[in-house]
């Protein structure tokens, strides 16, 4: 019997698996504290971030092109600069997708307590981690069918209500809300929190090539999707911020859930319910998603043997099963700790820990002999150039102390690396 997964995820279930790594709660209270920020400039923030991230998707979506292996920045930075940098990015990316997950499996269970209170009451909020983190690992060790079916009805269901808001608010939008966003001075500090705040809720794009293998002609879809994904989440975040402005007004940016504030608004408390419903189906679609990529990392870095092989084994379902049984196992660790604040710090760095290779790699793998005619062309030198300066621009930002902790999960990387070498070199001897 064949191991081989059946392909499962076609250009659709791509384009929504990527919204569904995208949007999560940061949709749903963004609005308020942008307004706060910067006022009725705000929707302006969006269409600069959306240009800003374009161009990192654009370097990852030209990369998607080359390749039809899991891996996304990982494969990327491994072809371009060598095992160690790509062991590096891998471990960094798998690291990190766990402590993202158990955070997201806590943020599920503390978004329930809204509607039942005592599930923040342990022993039942430890069960419903638990029961969460494995159901979800549970889907995913039956192969990619349920778990494309399960994600494109749960991604449906999470875009319905915001696009509901966008079009019923359409309807009762006040535009002396919206006054002019020039009349009064913002300050540089806020509109740099701002934008960066607004860069922070487009992430998730890059995961999208990370399960490669486990999509429709990937060289094709995958680049086509970035592109959709990030076209559609812009439009939602700008349509919403406009829309919350004009129906809240000044309001806006004292509100700490403006979604159903404008629910409310529009439709009273059934509709303020219903959005408080989607942010719940918002916030499990997430873990869904997580459930299904954060495996796929360890998958491309075992294949290569930069951790053992035994880790990419799949089952009768062409499911990974290692990779998912370990994965969980760490995720629900974490989860259950309970100590993410200094974790979390890590993810801040880790994004930069694929974009910044990703853009070099564009720049090394264009001047390889068997890419050099499918990446001619200016673009895919000025691209990454801009994608470069944005990021070193955005990595600024950064507090110190973000730096320490993020730098120094990379340098622990390097003890790993060479002990991992020096075992397989130990094995290949003995054979």
């Amino acid at each position: 019997m064949s191991l081989t997964p059946k392909k499962g995820l076609g250009l659709l279930s791509i384009i929504l698996l990527g919204i569904n790594s995208m949007i999560g709660t940061s949709v749903f209270i963004l609005p308020g504290k942008m307004m706060s920020l910067v006022g009725t400039l705000s929707p302006f923030l969006y269409l600069l971030a959306t240009l800003l991230v374009t161009l990192i998707a654009l370097c990852f979506a030209k990369c998607a092109t080359l390749f039809n292996r899991n891996g996304a920045a990982y494969l990327y930075a491994k072809e371009a600069f060598g095992d160690f940098v790509g062991f590096e990015v891998g471990m960094m990316k798998w690291v990190v997708s766990i402590i993202a997950w158990a955070a997201l499996a806590v943020g599920f269970v503390t978004g329930l307590s809204a509607l039942f209170p005592s599930v923040m009451d342990d022993p039942l909020r430890t069960s419903l981690i638990i029961t969460l983190v494995f159901s979800l690992s549970l889907l995913n060790l039956v192969g990619v069918s349920s778990f494309k079916f399960l994600n494109n009805v749960i991604t449906i269901a999470k875009i319905i209500p915001l696009l509901l808001i966008i079009f019923l608010g359409a309807f009762y939008f006040e535009s002396e809300n919206f006054a002019s966003p020039f009349t009064n001075l913002v300050e540089p500090s806020a509109m740099k929190e701002a934008l960066i705040m607004v860069f922070y809720a487009f992430t998730g794009f890059e995961t999208l090539a990370v399960a490669a293998q486990e999509m429709d002609n990937p060289q094709k879809n995958i680049p086509i999707a970035i592109v959709i994904v990030i076209g559609f989440c812009s439009f939602l975040y700008f349509s919403l911020q406009v829309i919350a402005i004009g129906i809240l007004g000044p309001q806006l940016a004292q509100s700490i859930a403006p979604v159903s504030d404008i629910a409310f608004a529009l439709v009273g408390k059934g509709g303020r319910d219903f959005v408080n419903l989607g942010m719940l189906i918002s916030i499990g679609g997430i873990n869904l998603a997580a459930s299904f990529m954060s495996p796929r990392i360890a998958i491309a870095l075992a294949e290569d043997r930069l951790i053992p092989s035994v880790i990419a084994q799949k089952n009768r379902f062409g499911a990974p099963y290692i990779a998912i049984i370990v994965t969980s196992l760490l995720a629900c660790t974490v989860a259950l700790s309970g100590n993410f604040y200094q974790l979390a710090m890590l993810s801040v760095i880790a994004r930069f820990a694929q974009y910044i290779p990703t853009c070099l790699a564009l720049l090394v793998l264009r001047k390889r002999p068997e890419w050099s005619a499918s990446l001619k062309g200016s673009s895919n030198v000025i691209i990454p150039i801009m994608a470069l300066m944005f990021s070193f621009w955005l990595l600024w930002q950064v507090s110190y102390m973000q730096l320490i902790w993020g730098f120094g999960a990379l340098f622990i990387g390097i003890p790993l690396y060479h002990l991992l070498k020096t075992q397989q070199s130990a094995v290949a001897d003995t054979v």
